[in-house]
This record gives C-alpha cells, sequence and structure tokens, in this order.
C-alpha cells in the first residue's frame, strides 16, 4: 500500500508540474497572440497611411511631387516590412497555442492517471474493509483481538 501511495504521490506532484507548465504556456499563447495583434493593427494603419498620401494631390511643383514620391515608397518599404513580421508573428501565435493545447493534454493525462491511481487506492482499501482485515495482518485463528507472537 506504501508503494501505491507514493506512486499516487509522485503523480500528483507531477500533475502540479504540468500545471505550472500548462499556465507558462498560456501565458506564451497570449504574449504571441498580443504581439500579432499588434502588428496586425501597424500593417493596417501602414497601409492606410500609404492611400492617404498617394491619394494627395496637393504638390505645388516636381520637387514636392519626387519627396511625396519617396516619402510613400519609404511607408511601402515600412508596410512590406511589418507585414512580414506579422506573418512571423501569425506563426508564432499558431506554435504557441499547439504548444498550449499539448500542455494541456499532459496534464491532463497526468491527472487522469493520478485520478485512477487513487481510485485504486480507494477500492483496495474497501477491499480490504469488506474482508475483515484492514490492518493488513494475517489473522492469527481467534477473535479475540490479540497477536500471539
Amino acid at each position: 500500500m506504501k508503494a501505491e501511495r507514493a506512486k499516487l504521490a509522485r503523480l500528483q506532484r507531477l500533475e502540479k508540474l504540468r500545471a505550472i507548465a500548462k499556465q507558462n504556456a498560456v501565458t506564451e499563447a497570449a504574449r504571441a497572440e498580443t504581439t500579432l495583434s499588434q502588428l496586425t493593427t501597424l500593417v493596417e494603419r501602414t497601409q492606410s497611411l500609404t492611400q492617404e498620401y498617394a491619394a494627395r494631390r496637393d504638390m505645388a511643383d516636381g520637387g514636392d511631387l519626387a519627396r511625396m514620391q519617396r516619402f510613400i515608397m519609404g511607408l511601402q518599404g515600412i508596410a512590406a516590412t511589418t507585414t512580414a513580421d506579422r506573418q512571423r508573428a501569425h506563426a508564432l501565435a499558431d506554435r504557441r497555442q499547439a504548444e498550449l493545447v499539448a500542455a494541456e493534454r499532459r496534464r491532463a493525462a497526468v491527472e487522469d492517471r493520478a485520478s485512477q491511481q487513487a481510485r485504486f487506492i480507494a477500492a483496495k482499501l474497501r477491499n480490504a474493509g469488506f474482508s475483515g482485515n484492514s490492518s493488513g495482518r494475517v489473522p492469527s485463528g481467534d477473535d479475540s483481538g490479540t497477536d500471539h507472537a
């Protein structure tokens, strides 16, 4: 019985570790999702600015037009870089989400094993109680309740 209880205690400790690992995975997944959201907002805003400046027609001369074109090209470069960053952030968020799912699966598996072990111990205790031998000792043959050594 001691070995079964030690196994249960080990499984419970492992379950706590897996719960901590899951919580870390939740934190990392949330961080990745936040980064993705921020980059998505930045991509949208940069593209909007690019379109707004490209639509302007208030340049006084060719020099203004050339400066505006260089500015728009700079915004397009920023938009392209930010879009690539967003794609990487999306892939990272997907990986973090998969890691979270895997961490939950590992935690749940250990929880199931611990529950199964606890049920096994409880059943063993019930069976020992039904047989009238809850102490685990071999009966001595008389009903006096004293040990005959």
